[in-house]
């Protein structure tokens, strides 16, 4: 095979307990066609032999490899936002302990970020493996609702709005550039079904630097014993016009007090990283007000009357409509915020 290492490139890997895992993964970083300069290492309090291993690799590693270990347990945002932080190279790729890259991964995405100098994010597809790494030969998009539609709107400048959908980028599957970095951390914690690699994406879009890569450069293993792992975003429950007038209010207005509270943190969170007045950011407060007025609406049915009509007629209903329900899901919404 015709290696060869690139002018800046790091890995950043993190592991905790992965002995049963590594071997696969980091065979893999040994075949690529175009190597790293260096690997990044944080161990987060392994007690399974997976430190043994890492300074086993690192002894024969025909690249850099740097190992750090926490002297106490920071869970996986924490550690994420320390090897990033660690690594020097241009291009940092963020490496979990349990998959497996395609020879060309590193090749073909390096490729992609000199290509595209306006893209300080970008993360390519995965095939979903089993434990044993078995291809399931179903693609991890399709797994995250990151389907033709969601990526044309993507491209059409609002990657905010589908990421406030949920996340669609796996960490492992990404490439950062590392002047971005400080842009990306401290990662926060407290952002409902938002984890290390769903903020960053979020930063991204915010500054519209977040682009995709439409192929299956790496075998994602789904296990139990996995610390993290993106899944798919539910499609949510179909509402019955009949249900909306029995169920007790508060179980209607659930879901939007959730939605609202998520989108506070996660305008908290980008306020003062980036433009306030960027387009993305004018995405998120126009969504965050309709959920705002949707879970604040008076009691009194008569003044609802104004606020539901008029975003009924600004087309927000239609807009923050799940993709999978039925052509008239925001009539029903409107119906059922003016009348329950």
């Amino acid at each position: 095979m015709n290696q060869r290492k690139s002018p800046g490139i790091s890995i950043a890997l993190c592991t905790y307990n992965g002995a049963a895992f590594l071997p696969a993964q980091w065979d893999s970083i040994l075949k690529q066609t175009l190597l790293p300069n260096e690997v990044v290492i944080c161990d987060d309090g392994s007690t399974d032999g997976t430190i043994d291993l890492l300074y086993q690799y690192k002894a024969t590693a025909p690249f850099e490899v740097h190992i750090f270990r926490n002297p106490v347990q920071l869970g996986f945002n924490k550690n994420f936002e320390q090897v990033l932080g660690r690594c020097t190279r241009d291009l940092v790729f963020i490496c979990d302990q349990d998959d497996y890259w395609m020879p060309e991964k590193l090749e073909v995405m390096a490729a992609f970020m000199a290509e595209n100098p306006d893209a300080q994010i970008a993360f390519n597809n995965a095939f979903v493996a089993d434990d044993e790494l078995n291809n399931l030969h179903e693609l991890f998009w399709l797994r995250v609702r990151f389907d033709e539609e969601a990526q044309q709107q993507w491209k059409n400048g609002e990657a905010m709005e589908v990421l406030l959908d949920g996340p669609r980028m796996m960490g492992c599957a990404t490439v950062i550039r590392h002047g971005f970095i400080p842009k990306l951390i401290p990662i926060p914690t407290d952002i409902p079904k938002y984890i290390y690699d769903g903020c960053i994406s979020l930063v991204g879009a915010a500054y519209d630097a977040i682009r995709f890569v439409d192929k299956p450069l790496q075998l994602y293993r789904t296990h139990n014993s996995q610390q993290i792992g993106v899944r798919a975003a539910p499609v949510p429950p179909r509402t019955r016009l009949r249900d909306r007038f029995t169920r007790p209010r508060a179980e209607k207005l659930e879901p939007l007090v959730f939605k609202r509270m998520q989108m506070e943190k996660i305008r908290q969170f980008l306020a003062g990283r980036v433009p306030e007045n960027s387009p993305a950011m004018q995405q998120l407060t126009r969504k965050l007000a309709h959920y705002t007025m949707r879970s604040t609406l008076s009691t009194n049915r008569l003044q609802r009357i104004y606020p539901v009509l008029r975003d009924l007629q600004r087309g927000l209903y239609h807009r923050y409509a799940d993709a999978a329900t039925d052509w008239y899901s925001p009539y029903l919404a409107a119906i059922g915020d003016l009348l329950e």
